[in-house]
């Protein structure tokens, strides 16, 4: 299809009117056509209002046909093929396997939520049925379900242009727990965002459902999103991005006469741990493995391993220097854009220049524009825990290695991280007394923990995790993947003595949904749903 450069306002194909984005391959610096103009406050209001008109509807669609919406979506997103691959990889200089990967799990990730609305679990059903003759009082009866909270604000991630964007799992779990959706599409592949945005009105115009219930909008700067943020229509927000980006919004959202959340994914530098024993069996294998996860999409994703811990010994020398001659031997890659790469250098360069921080290795120069070297640094605990510029996060293929005096004082260095998306831990069976004593201090940090792995990967599946403390994320109840990611937008609501015609399908004396509800404080079996 001919890409346009238009705004998707339900199923309306709209030119904004404010100063345009448009993309850059970041592998040429050479700009992309078409260019993208800002979408105005009115444009916002419009997309607002729609996705109100739709909500009261939308939440209360069966669940087999926003089911099938959602697959609808991945159908018509398989059905763009090459195109959209092609324009993918033109605007964020990631390589076609990784695109065609990407898309593959966008798509499942909406045929998992598929899956998970029309098992209804997420509706929480509980049942307490009416005592009236229980001494001293009566009990009402009372039933309670899961309601979506409304229209979500949703902002497409730069570092993935499909599985965290325009139809990615933000999106996903707000739609299928019955919200209507605006994207404010990435600056970075307005193009990619145009043609799954198309692809997803397709979907609803297909399915039969109310316009609103998805649009799109483009804007430079914050201004299109603040307006999102701050239209009383919008009841929350799904954010992947920078720590700056993410406190902004944050901000405007509990500035707002009703003040809403902000499921924000913003900062980690995910530490490793590294046991003695482990290290000293398998440092050489350990090193390959973590250098291979560093350097991954040149260490775009917030998983990746910013920080390595571990006891000081001969063996981490040997890690370290095994670690060092890869990533001397690492090819530079081309990062997702300018800005992008810009940040980078200026985070590897600050370490450079740090007195307590030893640079262990560079990686190769690039040739092209907007390459990223690898870097490995080395520095000491006490000088870690006494300076907070060792523990920024370098987004890019970057790496710092704290060694320690003692079991002590890696605890200490533990204590003293901020909220991380993981920790992971790298141990032999000789390790195990020590690693039971850091779980509990872990587990204040991380979302996921990991045993004998690596952070960059994270499955789309009903027990993932990925959240974490501030600032990996502003909530740490949650998670942005998984289906348990469909709660972040739905609410309880209880109804107490209600005449059967008036209950919700869910909540129905004869469960017509076949639900398994708690009643009467108990769990009904499968088999008699």
């Amino acid at each position: 299809m001919t890409l346009t450069g238009q705004m998707l306002i339900g199923q309306h194909a709209i030119t904004g009117t404010r100063e345009a984005i448009r993309a850059i391959d970041p592998a040429t610096d050479k700009p992309l056509d078409p260019a993208y103009p800002g979408g105005t406050d009115e444009h916002v209001k419009q997309a607002c209002a729609l996705a109100w008109a739709a909500f009261d509807s939308y939440r209360e669609t069966p669940l087999a046909t926003r089911a099938h919406f959602l697959e609808a979506m991945a159908d018509e997103i398989e059905a763009l093929g090459d195109e959209l691959i092609e324009r993918a990889v033109a605007e964020t200089g990631l390589p076609r396997p990784r695109i065609q990967g990407e898309r593959g799990r966008t798509c499942q990730q909406l045929r998992t939520f598929a899956r998970t609305v029309r098992a209804g679990e997420w509706l929480d059903v509980r049942v307490d049925t009416a005592l009236p003759e229980r001494q001293p009082q009566p009990r009402p009866d009372l039933r309670q379900r899961q309601i979506p909270l409304g229209p979500v604000a949703v902002f497409g991630a730069s570092n993935f242009p499909l599985a965290f964007s325009v139809a990615g799992g933000d999106t996903a779990s707000a739609l299928a727990a019955g919200c209507p959706v605006i994207v404010k599409a990435h600056g970075a592949h307005p193009g990619t965002s145009e043609l799954v945005g198309r692809a997803v009105a397709r979907a609803v115009k297909k399915c039969g459902l109310h316009e609103g219930v998805f649009s799109l909008l483009f804007g430079s700067g914050r201004e299109v999103g603040i307006a999102l943020v701050t239209d009383s229509r919008i009841k929350a927000v799904g954010f992947t991005g920078s720590r700056s980006g993410g406190s902004a919004l944050c901000k405007a959202a509990q500035a707002r006469p009703e003040p809403i959340p902000v499921y924000a994914e913003m900062s980690s530098i995910n530490p490793v741990l590294l046991f003695p024993a482990a290290l000293h069996s398998r440092g050489e294998t350990l090193a390959q493995g973590f250098v291979t996860s560093l350097t991954q999409g040149a260490g775009q994703f917030c998983t990746n391993p910013g920080l390595v811990i571990a006891r000081q010994s001969p063996a981490l020398a040997r890690f370290i220097k095994t670690a060092a001659d890869l990533v001397q031997r690492s090819p530079a890659q081309t990062m997702l854009t300018p800005g992008i790469f810009n940040a980078y250098e200026a985070g590897v360069g600050a370490l450079l220049e740090h007195a307590r921080a030893k640079a262990a290795a560079i990686g190769l120069r690039g040739e092209t524009p907007n390459q990223c070297q690898a870097h490995l640094f080395v520095t000491q605990a006490q000088d870690f825990l006494a300076d907070p510029a060792l523990q920024a996060e370098m987004f890019g293929a970057a790496s710092l290695v704290v060694q320690c005096a003692d079991d002590n004082e890696i605890r200490q260095v533990i204590e003293h991280l901020e909220g991380q998306l993981t920790a992971t831990l790298h141990l032999d069976d000789a390790d195990l007394d020590s690693a039971r004593t850091l779980l509990p201090v872990l587990e204040r940090k991380a979302g996921r923990l990991l045993i004998n792995g690596w952070p960059t990967g994270v499955e789309v599946s009903d027990a993932m995790v990925h959240g974490g403390p501030f600032p990996a994320t502003s909530d740490s109840r949650t998670t942005s993947v998984g289906t348990a990611a469909i709660l972040r937008f739905l609410r309880p609501v209880c109804y107490q003595d209600f005449p059967d015609t008036l209950l919700p399908a869910a909540l129905k004396h004869s469960n017509p949904l076949q639900l398994r509800r708690l009643l009467d404080g108990q769990r009904e079996a499968q088999d008699n749903v």
